[in-house]
């Protein structure tokens, strides 16, 4: 478990780092904002092209040479490597192509969302069963983990992991293969992230009653109080999803799986205030998602 998590924190070092941005003060001096400064295709608004248009110095890319968001080519903006090349800019080339088809980016960022979960329904199922087959070893595998209790010498080990590939084989188990689909989802969280984060359309329109670009404290602070809809469903999505994980192991294992669970659910919870709406909408139908697939494949229909 401890290893999952030093590698998951790695991961999310390694790739929360590519969004550059700078900060300008507003009127009165007094408060900074941030902007992304490698964006990958000029903003449609006249006020955020002011903006961009007197801070061209503190950008990453050549402003003059971006084009507009609705004429996004997967290489705009340049080669910065393997990455954004791969994974970045053809995620936001995508989104920006189903926005002006569907004409909402909004919207277009929900069947992206929806794609992504479904492309990876293959891993995501064999990640179920797995666990549903590890369940229905656990009987067998405390039984293994009792009759080696108080062996620690180097043949009863070497037995032990022997008679475990045993277990695993029979209830058809994998363990990496389990895993794959837990590592994998995190970086295509991040490169989704970054996608929306570099395109700057992404922020400028509304999706029914929610700005793209604002997150719930800021419509609190305009008076919109409809961002608390949005907040609750990040926070009810965030809580079922996390509900319906199999506690599979021992009851140590089962207890440190469940504080986990228990920290993720209340560190989404103050996160949901500070999320733009646009990768609310992601968290929301990926999380959706992955409750409903959960349900269907706890009651065998797939």
């Amino acid at each position: 478990m401890k290893k999952k998590i030093l590698i998951l924190i790695l991961i999310l070092i390694t790739l929360s780092g590519c969004t550059k941005r700078f900060n300008i003060k507003d009127e009165d001096g007094k408060n900074q904002k941030s902007y992304v400064s490698n964006i990958i295709c000029k903003p449609e608004s006249e006020e955020l092209q002011k903006i961009y248009e007197e801070n061209k110095e503190q950008l990453k890319v050549d402003y003059d040479k971006l084009p507009n968001c609705p004429k996004l080519k997967i290489n705009s903006g340049g080669y910065e490597g393997l990455w954004t090349s791969i994974f970045v800019k053809p995620l936001a080339w995508i989104i920006v192509k189903i926005g002006l088809l569907v004409k909402s980016n909004g919207l277009a960022i929900m069947i992206v969302g929806f794609l992504l979960r479904a492309i990876m329904f293959p891993l995501s199922k064999k990640s179920t069963n797995m666990s549903e087959n590890m369940k229905k070893a656990q009987k067998d595998l405390d039984s293994l983990e009792r009759k080696y209790k108080d062996k620690n010498d180097k043949e009863s080990m070497m037995a032990k992991s022997q008679e475990m590939m045993i277990i695993y084989k029979k209830y058809n188990i994998s363990p990496m293969s389990g895993c794959l689909f837990a590592f994998l989802q995190l970086p295509i969280f991040f490169a989704f992230l970054e996608a929306v984060y570099r395109v700057p359309a992404f922020f400028e329109n509304n999706f029914l009653v929610f700005n793209l670009g604002q997150t719930p404290l800021e419509g609190f602070k305009a008076g919109n109080y409809w961002y608390i809809i949005l907040v609750l469903l990040i926070i009810g999505a965030t809580y079922l999803s996390f509900k319906n994980m199999n506690m599979n192991g021992n009851a140590e294992q089962a207890k440190q799986m469940k504080m986990m669970s228990t920290f993720m659910i209340v560190f989404i919870s103050m996160v949901s205030f500070t999320l733009p709406t646009s990768i609310a909408l992601y968290w929301i139908v990926s999380n959706g998602f992955t409750i409903i697939q959960n349900l269907i494949l706890k009651k065998g229909k797939l």
